[in-house]
């Protein structure tokens, strides 16, 4: 099973699992998500400004959302997934 087809069943059954379940699943990666959780470190801000510089001065090219989106979803109706 492919790490997404893992993710997309995980999710699911987290969805509907029922309350001692998810209690107990929670236990087993309290520790990792406490200490995981936090993306908005100082160097992840720093490049986001960095790359946010880029776009508005024309030196790096972006696009809008819904492009962006609709690629996605072209790639994903691809794979499959």
């Amino acid at each position: 099973m492919t790490v997404l087809a893992t993710r997309n069943s995980l999710h699911e059954y987290i969805r509907f699992a029922d309350e001692k379940k998810i209690k107990a699943l929670y236990t087993i990666v309290e520790d990792e998500i406490n200490e995981n959780h936090d993306v908005w470190t100082n160097e992840f801000l720093q490049e986001m400004q960095k790359r946010s510089g880029e776009l508005a001065t024309g030196k790096a090219k972006g696009g809008d959302w819904l492009n962006i989106k609709e690629k996605a979803k072209k790639i994903l109706n691809k794979t499959g997934k």
